[in-house]
């Protein structure tokens, strides 16, 4: 596998994990950042620990969708400040860990929301 497709199954393993504000490890639960981080460790890459940190990392990638690949690390917020991030799985979708009372899943990037909040992606390694 490349690291680009063991990023996503790694990340895919994850899914149904509870999200918990601070939270890092699959037994105590994943915030956004968390779940990037234990991701790409699991692969033996360190990141940062918060997904503003996470953003500053990383090759830029277009912010055009369609030049993204599995495995970018995808961020969001308000203008340049990033409060959100998770990882792209390919047809537009991308696995995070999204908020309190949440679990790990898959979400598209054509939700209003992400649409609206989309800062723009990273590819590392």
């Amino acid at each position: 596998l490349s690291m680009r497709d063991s990023i996503v199954v790694v990340a895919r393993s994850q899914i149904g994990t509870r999200y918990r504000f601070g939270g890092t490890t699959p037994t105590g639960g994943f915030d956004c950042s968390g779940l990037v981080r234990f991701v790409l460790a699991s692969l033996s890459l360190t990141l940062p620990r918060t997904a503003a940190q996470q953003a500053a990392i990383g090759a830029k990638v277009p912010k055009d969708t369609t030049r993204l690949r599995p495995g970018d690390l995808l961020t969001f917020g308000r203008g340049n400040r990033v409060t959100h991030i998770g990882i792209y799985v390919g047809n537009g979708q991308f696995i995070h860990s999204p908020h309190t009372g949440d679990v790990v899943k898959i979400s598209s990037l054509d939700d209003s929301w992400y649409a609206s909040h989309y800062v723009g992606a990273k590819r590392i390694g």
